[in-house]
């Protein structure tokens, strides 16, 4: 596969998002991996180059991205300043614009997948954008039904419920939602990462998985039925288990990946095994979307303190996403030929 068209928009420009992004294309070698095409204005770009100190060859594009060039692509044209480590209205403004031009020229497939820079998801909030975060913006414009999926090559730990209140939790925890997120993330594990017959863990809801019901009946009535039914659709679902002691006693190390059932319950796991080094992946969409695992880190921003690993991890992954969904295309497009060619080559 020759090197994929990767779009990036830049989030919060008052936080650490362009930093990052900056420092990752510093490699050069990143640039024989990808063509990466950022979505802000190039005077800006070339001036926190400058600020960081670092030289990359950069390029304003409206048309075919050029290849072993940091391509920019102009997406407003009023002079913006940084207000390093402050929330405001007008980076509010900025990132939502690189968002949403990244988000179209990834539907017309200008792009072949998205990396997305932090955003701070009080000041993106306006009449275009009234949502918790990047993965229900792009559900509702790529049209999939997403999973917030956290990976990194040692643990993936995907989100039956992401960014929502703690006392909403429950309600949202219905058989229908359950499944479509095990469907979700079985076909992921399928495509995105090449397991043929991927193991799923399912975290409990309650304390204890709700210790036979004696802490909330909601383990028993509801998610314990529902994975049973999923086993015998043939699917390879395990639990409730206990979220307490599944990560520290290594359970999660036997199973493709974990289900949790809440935004903490998941990530504050995964973020101790992986921080630095976890991608936030968009599974469900036709499209590959990809983001490092933290935040804008405004108490850093603009001190030049900011480690890369998670965004360079982000477009690492992306473009593995990319290379797998192309491969199982292939795969999948004439069985009968595929089982030819594997019986001459024995």
């Amino acid at each position: 596969m020759s090197a994929p068209n990767i779009g990036i928009s830049i989030g919060d420009p008052n936080g650490i998002g362009v930093e990052v992004i900056l420092k990752t294309f510093a490699d050069v070698h990143m640039l024989e991996c990808c063509t990466p095409v950022i979505y802000a204005h190039p005077k800006f770009v070339v001036s926190e180059l400058k600020k960081l100190n670092i030289q990359v060859p950069v390029q304003g594009v409206q048309q075919q991205p050029i290849s072993n060039k940091l391509n920019v692509k102009q997406v407003w044209n009023e002079r913006f300043v940084p207000e390093y480590g402050k929330p405001t209205t007008s980076a509010g403004e900025i990132a939502f614009k690189s968002l949403k031009a990244a988000t179209n020229d990834l539907k017309s497939g200008y792009i072949d997948a998205l990396v997305t820079a932090p955003i701070n998801k009080a000041t993106i909030q306006q009449e275009k954008f009234k949502f918790p975060g990047h993965t229900d913006y792009l559900a509702q414009e790529l049209k999939g039904e997403t999973l917030m999926f956290m990976i990194n090559e040692n643990v993936r730990v995907g989100l039956i419920t992401d960014h929502v209140p703690v006392k909403d939790v429950i309600t949202q925890i219905t058989p229908d939602r359950i499944i479509k997120k095990v469907m979700v993330m079985a076909q992921s594990l399928k495509s995105d990462f090449g397991i043929r017959k991927p193991k799923i863990a399912v975290l409990g809801i309650n304390p204890h998985a709700g210790d036979h019901g004696v802490i909330g009946k909601e383990d028993e009535n509801v998610l314990r039925p529902t994975l049973q039914a999923m086993e015998k659709d043939n699917f390879m679902v395990f639990g409730p288990f206990s979220s307490d002691s599944f990560f520290g006693s290594n359970q999660y190390q036997k199973y493709d990946a974990v289900l949790a059932a809440y935004h903490d319950q998941g990530l504050i796991p995964f973020k101790t095994l992986s921080f630095g080094l976890g991608v936030n992946f968009t599974a469900g969409l036709a499209v590959v979307r990809t983001s490092p695992d933290h935040g804008t880190a405004y108490e850093i921003a603009g001190k030049n303190q900011a480690d890369h690993s998670s965004f360079r991890e982000a477009v690492f992954a992306a473009i593995d996403i990319l290379k797998n969904r192309a491969d199982y295309a292939e795969m999948n497009r004439n069985p009968l030929a595929i089982k030819i060619r594997k019986k001459d080559r024995r």
